[in-house]
């Protein structure tokens, strides 16, 4: 049977296509590629053209590519985004996802994977955060992904669908091999702003809070290797297909990094220095939020590879570089195509 991906030319869906692939799974990818890129979904990956909210293309999909298995990742994650437009993050991540959610249901999909977010803890009591804290988000996106989560457990108990749910702290790099990274110009990734400040694509950036009540007064952060997070999911997979039940887990390192401190690291493999602007808080922001991986560990078997502040700052400078340059060719390729269309 095929995995279906839900926003697949995306940044971390296009890095889900490739390890599917690299297992011999059948790849279907669904997105409507107003973040995601055409060239960014692998060669071996089915792309299909549209909003996972679309009931009957979903369907579609599901009856004639013989899915068994959802990984959704399709969603809006900008946190002051979020605040700014509550209703539009409830409409697309939360709305659509029930519409998803109950097109699974009635195709019969078995496991549903979903990418939800350490926003769902707000501002944690303490850290490490584990899973059984208490949930209470302080951003519209962090609800709106919450809401899918009951929505999820309360699915199971009605229907033979089990599910994970995998709540992803701050994930970064590229892929080693070169082939996917974060590709979006205004990206809002820490690491990702960072990099393209040292690059001299933007003139130097914002540290958004120096008050907080973290070491160097920046949040604090734990940054995930994209590469390990799609790992993640494929134990999380294979847990399903072996009969494992539904569970939540955090992904993440279990260390934090602060602002300040990416940065420095960011100037350090770049050789360069930037213009770093204070500025005032931004409204959703937590202070400091590190994951406790040990249910991921031991329930999923999940080992990382990559946890090392250096080299994923190193991936993601490597992957900016080449990415002019393999936007260039794309936008040529596509010219070309259109141009002996029109013949």
């Amino acid at each position: 049977m095929s995995v279906l991906v839900t926003g697949g030319a995306g940044y971390i869906g296009s890095h889900m296509a490739l390890e599917l692939l690299d297992a011999g799974e059948k790849v279907v990818v669904l997105d409507n590629l107003t973040t995601g890129f055409r060239w960014a979904v692998p060669e071996g990956a089915q792309l299909v053209v549209g909003d996972f909210g679309d009931s009957a293309l979903v369907r579609d999909i599901l009856a004639k590519h013989n899915i068994g298995s959802v990984i959704h990742f399709a969603a809006k994650i900008v946190v002051p985004e979020s605040v700014a437009d509550p209703l539009g993050y409830y409409e697309n991540n939360t709305a659509k996802a029930r519409s998803l959610l109950q097109c699974a249901v009635e195709g019969g999909v078995k496991h549903f994977i979903f990418s939800s977010t350490a926003a769902v803890y707000g501002e944690p009591k303490s850290t490490p955060v584990k899973e059984d804290d208490p949930k209470d988000p302080i951003n519209p996106y962090g609800r709106s992904k919450l809401m899918v989560e009951w929505m999820l457990a309360d699915t199971a108990k009605a229907h033979p669908l089990r599910y994970t749910a995998l709540r992803y702290f701050n994930v970064a790099g590229a892929d080693p091999k070169g082939r996917s990274g974060q590709s979006t110009d205004n990206a809002t990734h820490l690491i990702k702003v960072a990099v393209q400040a040292a690059l001299g694509m933007r003139e130097g950036m914002d540290v958004f809070g120096v008050d907080y009540p973290t070491p160097d007064g920046s949040c604090l952060r734990d940054y995930i290797q994209v590469t390990d997070l799609v790992r993640a999911h494929m134990d999380a997979l294979r847990r399903l297909r072996e009969g494992g039940g539904s569970i939540v887990c955090n992904v993440g390192y279990s260390r934090g990094y602060s602002v300040l401190e990416v940065i420095e690291t960011v100037k350090r493999a770049a050789g360069v220095d930037f213009e770093v602007r204070m500025s005032g808080r931004r409204a959703g922001d937590p202070a400091a939020i590190v994951a406790s991986n040990e249910r991921a560990r031991k329930e999923l078997g999940w080992t990382p590879k990559f946890d090392n502040l250096d080299e994923i700052v190193k991936q993601a400078l490597e992957w900016e570089r080449g990415l002019t340059a393999k936007k260039n060719g794309s936008l040529l390729r596509q010219s070309s195509q259109i141009g002996h269309n029109s013949r």
